[in-house]
């Protein structure tokens, strides 16, 4: 089965931005899981749920900017009405952000590893594999 990696919102603003933490740098991190995606041909899964968050930080030329030159490697995912709907049901029962849950939905249903730093994603373990940009670079 082919490799695909779900980036949590958080590790797009950390490449986006360049951000870094005390002990790590985030934005280095983001890049370097990219290029490693780019050389291996492992596909990066974009949600509408994600390019949606990240619309409330950065215009959309932003956005393309950043992710151009990795748009080979893109695929597009459109999250259904069942995906929603499990979502919320997740969201609920395990006391999450409705988002959240949506996004390990979305990368259970694409066979993606989601990648984030944000503890919500250790409650949903058992839906979709994560890991950080450090676990996998």
């Amino acid at each position: 089965m082919e490799m695909k990696f779900y980036l949590d919102t958080s590790i797009w603003m950390d490449y986006f931005e360049g951000r870094k933490g005390k002990y790590i740098d985030y934005g280095e991190s983001a890049f370097k899981l990219l290029i490693k995606a780019l050389a291996e041909g492992i596909k990066i899964v974009v949600s509408d749920a994600i390019l949606r968050e990240l619309e409330r930080f950065y215009s959309f030329e932003q956005i393309r900017d950043f992710v151009l030159p990795f748009q080979e490697i893109m695929v597009q995912s459109i999250a259904t009405e069942v995906q929603k709907k499990d979502a919320e049901k997740l969201a609920f029962e395990r006391k999450i952000p409705r988002d959240d849950a949506l996004h390990a939905v979305i990368a259970r249903d694409n066979n993606a590893i989601l990648v984030s730093r944000d503890r919500h994603f250790e409650l949903l373990a058992d839906i979709c594999k994560v890991q950080t940009p450090e676990d996998i670079v």
